[in-house]
């Protein structure tokens, strides 16, 4: 239950954050163009807390009409024009601001230079665009901040490599450090599961630069050919497809931690037990009781674990679960946490005055890298089984958070990164839907009717709920 509710309220900051700063962009460029905003509102529903803003003026001073001369703000129902109503509701999962059109209610002649849809296409465009324009900022300030504090990774050493792995039939070897995979230098694991995950859907070569042994400047190329690498695979993971492990400290099989409704706790297992043996059979390591469960779904296993310097034995059933088409035990126990040695982890800190270079350049490569994910998705290349909701958002946010504050503003920045260019998608309903009718209109000289509006509009509305209901069905099959 307490890892249920760290869960939801690792969900809704991270997604409350986003939302605040994305709406916070449409807001900030509406009121830069004198458009009045009736409401910004953090979540759906019935508001819970409310604040209301300062009437509207311009520039510091009373409306003005055509002349010059000061105008009442009032309605011809000769009510005041009140101000922007702030508001948090009870449905965290979105937000919106409201800004006064016709289009959506009556306005006075005497409020018509404060509505949206009265104010030139330009204006339109840059209010339209603030929104993921500030996602893309929250990213860029957010890795601004890690790289002045410091952003620490594991070097890409190599570990054991199985003979027959395409790895080892490459003939790359444990030892060696992965400097640069096709040409681009990677300085941790990190940076090499992102360029692989780049190739993913991919028919070609994978080139890996790595430097031979550690105290000497020799470095070689490897090459592994890859065809429509891992399209078919629901939760791809390159790395291990490629037979390619980090090298890693002995880890002992201490359980860490345990999922509430997991096989682990139904059959007594806890915290900090170390397992012995499994059926009779010494247990080396975590991952050496790893693959013994993982090959044993739905067979009872009898364990030995060390429990306060007591022996216990506990039988378990794995539960089985499809990873990759195929069924693999699974008992819900998360390993205790091992300490890398220092040399093992390498830390990448810039002086706060020229941070924002690498900041920009990271932002950029994720926007390319998910832009092309969703290319590879719509045609084909890689499977829509990949998409993920609000669960497995939630599910990822406590993690990071668990990790500590760099993981989460990492997170924090990725995920902005991932709803900007979202929201930038040429469809209707998102704010690229709104900008491609504006650049239409900036073409033609007129709007686009609001007869292919609507018809956007509804076709918009069942594409995005699709969307959102493969992604909720993605969250559920992965639990």
């Amino acid at each position: 239950m307490i890892e249920f509710i760290q869960t939801v309220a690792a969900l809704i900051v991270t997604i409350s954050i986003l939302v605040t700063i994305h709406e916070f962009g449409h807001y900030w460029v509406a009121r830069l163009c004198n458009v009045h905003v009736i409401r910004f509102s953090v979540g759906f529903g019935k508001a819970i807390y409310t604040k209301r803003g300062k009437a509207p003026e311009v520039g510091g001073g009373p409306l003005l009409d055509d002349e010059g001369s000061p105008i009442p703000v009032l309605s011809r129902s000769n009510e005041p024009l009140e101000g922007t109503e702030f508001s948090v509701a009870a449905i965290p999962l979105g937000g919106y601001v409201k800004m006064l059109d016709e289009r959506e209610g009556f306005v006075a002649d005497d409020q018509l230079h404060l509505a949206f849809n009265r104010k030139s296409v330009w204006q339109r465009i840059a209010i339209v665009s603030a929104g993921p324009l500030a996602n893309f900022l929250l990213a860029i300030a957010a890795y601004w901040v890690l790289f002045v504090t410091g952003v620490t990774g594991l070097v890409p050493l190599l570990g054991e490599i199985e003979a027959e792995s395409r790895a080892g039939q490459a003939g790359l070897k444990a030892g060696q450090e992965i400097t640069a995979v096709d040409r681009v230098a990677t300085r941790t694991w990190s940076e090499v599961n992102m360029r692989l995950f780049g190739r993913l859907g991919e028919t070609g070569d994978i080139v890996f630069t790595v430097k031979e042994a550690e105290g000497y400047d020799a470095y070689s190329d490897y090459t592994i050919p890859v065809t429509d690498w891992l399209s078919d695979q629901d939760e791809p993971s390159p790395s291990r497809d490629l037979g390619l492990h980090l090298f890693m400290p002995d880890v002992p099989a201490v359980i860490g931690g345990l999922n509430d409704d997991g096989r682990a706790v139904a059959a007594g297992l806890e915290v900090d037990d170390k397992v012995l043996s499994l059926d009779g059979e010494k247990v080396r390591d975590w991952p050496h009781l790893v693959e013994m469960i993982q090959r044993s779904p739905e067979r009872t296993l009898h364990l030995t674990v060390l429990r306060a310097h007591k022996e216990e034995s506990v039988s378990v059933t794995p539960a089985a679960v499809e990873r990759n088409g195929k069924q693999i035990g699974f008992i819900g126990a998360s390993v205790r946490s091992v300490a890398y040695p220092e040399e093992m982890q390498r830390e990448t800190t810039y002086p706060f005055y020229s941070a924002w270079i690498p900041a920009l350049n990271k932002t950029w490569e994720l926007t390319a890298f998910t832009l092309a994910s969703i290319k590879k998705m719509i045609v084909g290349a890689i499977s829509p089984k990949n998409l993920s909701g609000p669960i497995t958002i939630a599910q990822v946010a406590n993690a990071t958070a668990e990790n500590g504050l760099e993981s989460f503003v990492g997170f924090i920045a990725l995920l902005s990164i991932s709803l900007g260019v979202i929201n930038l998608l040429p469809i209707p309903v998102l704010d690229g839907g709104h900008l491609l009718y504006y650049f239409i209109e900036l073409v033609a000289g007129r709007p686009v009717p609001e007869r292919v509006q609507m018809w956007g509009l509804q076709m918009g509305m069942f594409l995005i709920f699709s969307i959102m209901i493969l992604a909720f069905y993605n969250d559920l099959t992965r639990l």
